[in-house]
């Protein structure tokens, strides 16, 4: 199979970003690594469909949220411990608040992390989001809860003086 020059240049041009939703997937970089790099193998296997069809980038961001979800599905209780990089990182790593948002975010399990980077991060409605993961809408919705729940647990916001000693 011939290589096709537009491929090659979709991949240069957003491979950066697909891997950063590769990682807020994923919560680590070699997962997101592996689902990028699954992902547009899959991409370069059905490339002459999508091209002209389709956004390319649209089908493997939902390869990715497919994969991803798979891989939950395979290992459901298996917690995988990565020791950090030994290179430069080139963003400010978090702090405060939002280091905590992370640490949360990355503590949740695989299905409701998906849902919720899905609904916030790719900004899909219900709908969309139980087609990707091939759930229910209600899933989808109880998944969401469950997670902003433990998110506003694990980083409770300070109460202004006004609602402090509101009990409706």
């Amino acid at each position: 199979m011939e290589g096709d020059p537009r491929f090659a240049e979709f991949v240069a041009e957003r491979g950066d970003a697909l891997l950063r939703y590769g990682y807020v997937l994923a919560g680590n970089p070699h997962d997101a690594a592996d689902l990028v790099q699954e992902a547009l193998l899959k991409l370069r296997g059905a490339w002459h469909r999508v091209r002209s069809k389709e956004n390319p980038e649209s089908f493997v961001r939902t390869t990715m949220a497919r994969l991803h979800i798979a891989a939950w599905r395979l290992r459901r209780r298996e917690l995988l411990a990565w020791d950090l990089p030994d290179r430069a990182h080139h963003d400010p790593l978090p702090s405060g608040d939002e280091r905590r948002m992370w640490q949360a975010l990355a503590g949740l399990p695989r299905k409701q992390r998906a849902v919720l980077v899905l609904r916030y991060y790719e900004q899909l409605d219900d709908t969309e989001i139980a087609a990707v993961l091939g759930i229910s809408r209600g899933t989808v919705r109880s998944q969401a809860s469950r997670a902003l729940d433990k998110l506003r647990f694990a980083t409770p916001s300070e109460q202004s003086p006004t609602t402090r000693g509101n009990t409706r």
